[in-house]
Parts: structure tokens; sequence; C-alpha cells
């Protein structure tokens, strides 16, 4: 394999508005499918009784997460129609041709990066806006996040930039698949194996 590419993720930036979201479910014309890209919300705190006052420690910060395109990607592993491939250029795509919509892959992806499609009636996922790269361009995502909290390119370039942090709650610890991406935490971001912050809309991706 040559280039890996992947994404930084800017939790200090993020404000949760979904534009991202927006972007990519315009682009791709997603209808009835789950985004490609989704915004986690992160919560925890408590509340705390001093004397006759109240103070609480409550904090929430927001993660963009979509297929983190992983260097053993459980997906591929557990499709039994070969239709999930991870290419040369690092990116895990999926051939519609050859999906036959079980959901092996969904169940297995610790950040449930595919979704299945009622409509086309098999499996759909971020390709990282492949064709676009190829043309020199960044993902509608990254180009549309008016905060800039997103950020593409080949990995090894970013996590020289910024480090390699990817452990974040409320996502998975990274040792599962080996994502291609880089998180820089928001002050108040908690570990991935932390019982101290919770997915707060977890129906809502």
């Amino acid at each position: 394999m040559g280039k890996q590419y992947g994404f930084r993720v800017n939790a200090a930036r993020c404000t949760g508005c979904k534009t991202c979201e927006m972007a990519c479910r315009d682009a791709y014309q997603l209808g009835e499918t789950p985004s490609f890209r989704r915004v986690c919300e992160a919560s925890g705190g408590t509340w705390m009784q001093e004397g006759a006052a109240w103070h609480h420690q409550v904090f929430t910060y927001y993660l963009s997460i979509a297929c983190n395109h992983c260097d053993d990607p459980v997906c591929q592993q557990v499709c039994p129609s070969g239709a999930m491939r991870k290419q040369d250029d690092g990116f895990v795509v999926l051939d519609s041709h050859q999906c036959i919509g079980c959901g092996s892959c969904a169940f297995a992806c610790p950040y449930k990066a595919p979704s299945y499609s009622r409509v086309l009636r098999v499996m759909r996922k971020c390709d990282g806006c492949r064709a676009r790269v190829e043309e020199g361009r960044v993902p509608l995502c990254v180009e549309a996040c008016p905060m800039r909290a997103l950020e593409f390119g080949e990995i090894d370039e970013i996590r020289g930039r910024h480090g390699s942090q990817c452990d974040v709650a409320p996502l998975p610890p990274g040792s599962y698949t080996r994502p291609n991406i880089v998180i820089t935490s928001h002050r108040h971001g908690c570990p991935s194996d932390t019982a101290q912050c919770v997915l707060a809309n977890g129906k809502e991706i």
C-alpha cells in the first residue's frame, strides 16, 4: 500500500453544528440512509451540594466521526461477499455490486460507519470523497466545516503535526482497528475506557 489518508478532528473547535453531516447528505443524496459522517455528543459531570447552594461540573463536547479507513478494517474481515476492500491509497471502499446487504460490516464496525439502504438494499459508507481527493480537493465535510474543526491529508503528516491521539470517549480504543484518525481533545475530553463520559445522542446517530 502506498499512501494512507486520514482525518483530524479538533474537538476543541467543533460546536456540534452538523454542517459536515448536511454537506455529505446533500452531495450524496442519502435520503433515508443514515449519514456517512455523524456528530457524537459526549457528556458527563455531576452536581454537588455545598450548604444551601448547588454547584455543577457538567460538560459536553462533540466529535465528528465517519469511516476511519482503519489499518485493520474489521468490516473487510467479516464481509462474506468480498465487497469491502482496502485500496492502495488507504481508503476502505464498498463495491455496491458485490454487496449482499447482510449488515455484517455494520455489526462489526466499532464506529458504525456502514449503514443499510432500504431503497438500494445494500450497505453504504463514507469513501473519503475519493473522487474529489483524486482531483486534488479535500472531502466535502472538511470543506464545509465553518469552524475548521476537520482536517484531511496523509495520516503520517497529520500525526507529525498533531500527535496520534485517538482514544477519546465515547469512541472505542484505537487498538481495536487502528483507525486513521487523530483527535485533538476538548478540555473536558475523556479517555475511551472511562465511565465518566457517555454518548448523549445515541438514538440520533
